[in-house]
């Protein structure tokens, strides 16, 4: 078995080879399930921002969802620079998997640490029709993704090591499940703002809720 085998064998036995996007409900867990989930407290958190912010917004969003590469295009780019790098928001990014290939995107960009991430996350969203490719050669995507990877300052053996983790892989999923029950998400990207569910919206609207929360 060579090693792009084993990173696809890993990651299907992990989330199964039949999920769907529309399939969202199907990664919930019951309560007693939930009790068998692996300890996710070792996994950073995805975070930009002033820790101490007045307003924490927090956005669940898939890499292979194409309203989530246009919301990171046209909503998250000037929410970044208005509020988030001016100590306004804190911005909180919870993963959201509606496929294998969302595991493998999100493997590739937690791989270089959190000083990575975000960077990784901006190509994967940039080039997210070109890394899917349509979606129905597995095997393209697996290259698409490491090229990406190594774009971004990673190896070939960082890149094994990691998209061949698999107890990271359960780790992500079972946290993946655990922030879907927190806000009762179906949908993505969906917005939680101070508490508060969104579905997805322009900048315009957002910026309104935004400067409400700030002038409370």
């Amino acid at each position: 078995m060579n090693r792009r085998t084993f990173m696809i064998t890993t990651a299907l036995a992990t989330l199964g080879a039949g999920l769907m996007p529309s399939a969202v409900t199907s990664f919930l867990v019951t309560p007693a399930q939930a009790e068998d989930m692996p300890d996710t407290s070792d996994i950073f958190e995805l975070t930009l921002g002033d820790k101490d912010a007045p307003v924490e917004m927090i956005e669940y969003a898939s890499y292979t969802c194409p309203h989530c590469a246009t919301f990171h295009k046209t909503v998250f780019e000037p929410l970044k620079k208005e509020y988030i790098d001016t100590g306004k928001v804190r911005f909180v990014y919870r993963e959201v998997y509606f496929d294998k290939f969302g595991l493998w995107a999100s493997m590739v960009a937690r791989c270089g640490g959190e000083m990575r991430y975000f960077g990784v996350q901006k190509m994967l969203y940039d080039e997210q029709s070109d890394w899917i490719a349509g979606g129905r050669d597995t095997m393209q995507i697996v290259e698409n993704l490491r090229k990406i990877g190594k774009r971004a300052g990673l190896t070939e053996e960082n890149l094994d090591v990691c998209l061949n983790d698999g107890d990271m892989a359960e780790k992500l999923y079972a946290k993946f499940t655990a922030e879907m029950e927190e806000y009762d998400i179906d949908a993505t990207p969906s917005l939680v703002i101070d508490g508060e569910k969104h579905s997805n919206m322009s900048y315009a609207d957002l910026k309104k809720i935004l400067d409400a929360k700030l002038a409370e």
